[in-house]
């Protein structure tokens, strides 16, 4: 049995973790205060949420060892006991935590190996780096050509490097046999659920200086929401995305051009993802929202890039690889053996 943590923030932990339990041999249980997902394949528990009242305030990090465990918290209370119950009558074999510190060192101190799902950026603040350090095996859901550049060879050593994977991976592009060619060229703008900091007001002054092409705003503020943008992203010309894993695998999915802008996050998350996109060639990648009279050139520049150079982040199936790994680490036991997968 392997159980497995979401974090609700986003829902690129959602989607990335419903891609790997679809593709287990081992049974599975999810945690996360979110809502069961549409054909999650094992158990769920929806556990009571962390925030809210009594959670400001009351030594969150514990002194800057943990990243949230305020004192006294109910809801904090509530759902470690959740977790530490399940442990101790399952008895699992493996859990996954993706992602949270509290929660993978949880599992370790009942006794459970466990996996934690890595993230770019500056993770050498006494909790990532505890929580990096105690893992059994790390799994990086980027391709090992492009690594984090100041991790320590003992992560590297037990990290196992997927390549990007969404949950589009293997679906077949929509055809447009029979759909009259569109006038202008497409643009999405795919904002997500995550929070991006940009406003209405900056979509139209770029569409207006972009009159030959037409946009669509997917999330974000003021943008539509789509549970499923897949057919948009595959008639893209361009995608204007932020650098969150999930949204940048999505694209890579779709093998469509993106000009990809780097939001503020903790641990500079997105901006280490940026580097790495640039550094390898693979999107049009900026800092900050540009200004409105860039936008013709830097649309034109991102449709020119070569599409077929996504397969080099996403290879499509890295899904199949986190879950061999989690697959072989449930069966090896405390003593746990080498990763059955090469690096991507």
């Amino acid at each position: 049995m392997i159980g497995y943590y979401v974090h609700h923030h986003g829902r690129g932990h959602l989607h990335r973790a419903v891609c790997v339990a679809h593709r287990l041999r081992t049974p599975v249980a999810g945690f996360s205060s979110l809502p069961r997902p549409a054909g999650w394949p094992g158990e769920w528990t929806e556990l009571p949420k962390d925030t809210g009242a009594g959670a400001d305030g009351a030594a969150p990090t514990a002194g800057g060892t943990l990243h949230w465990a305020p004192l006294g918290h109910a809801g904090l209370r509530g759902r470690m006991g959740a977790i530490a119950g399940w442990i101790a009558e399952a008895g699992p074999d493996l859990f996954v935590s993706d992602v949270s510190v509290e929660v993978a060192l949880l599992a370790r101190l009942m006794g459970v190996p466990v996996v934690v799902a890595a993230m770019r950026g500056d993770r050498f603040d006494t909790a990532h780096r505890t929580a990096y350090d105690l893992a059994d095996a790390l799994l990086a859901p980027w391709p090992a050509a492009w690594p984090e550049p100041d991790w320590p060879d003992h992560w590297r050593a037990k990290t196992t490097h997927t390549g990007a994977f969404s949950r589009y991976d293997g679906r077949p592009r929509p055809t447009r046999e029979g759909t009259p060619a569109p006038s202008r060229r497409s643009v999405v703008v795919l904002l997500g659920a995550g929070g991006d900091g940009i406003t209405e007001d900056d979509v139209r002054r770029a569409r207006e200086k972009t009159p030959d092409w037409e946009w669509t705003v997917l999330g974000g503020t003021g943008g539509q929401w789509t549970d499923d943008p897949w057919p948009l992203l595959c008639r893209a010309d361009a995608v204007v995305t932020h650098a969150g894993q999930n949204a940048i695998a999505e694209c890579a999915a779709a093998r469509t051009p993106a000009l990809v802008i780097a939001q503020d996050r903790p641990h500079d998350e997105q901006r280490a993802t940026a580097r790495a996109l640039h550094g390898a060639g693979l999107a049009t990648v900026r800092s900050g929202w540009p200004a409105p009279e860039e936008w013709p050139g830097l649309l034109e520049r991102t449709a020119r890039t070569p599409a077929d150079r996504w397969a080099r982040w996403a290879p499509g199936d890295g899904a199949d690889r986190a879950a061999q790994l989690l697959d072989h680490l449930a069966t090896a036991g405390p003593a746990l053996g080498r990763q059955p997968c090469a690096q991507r």
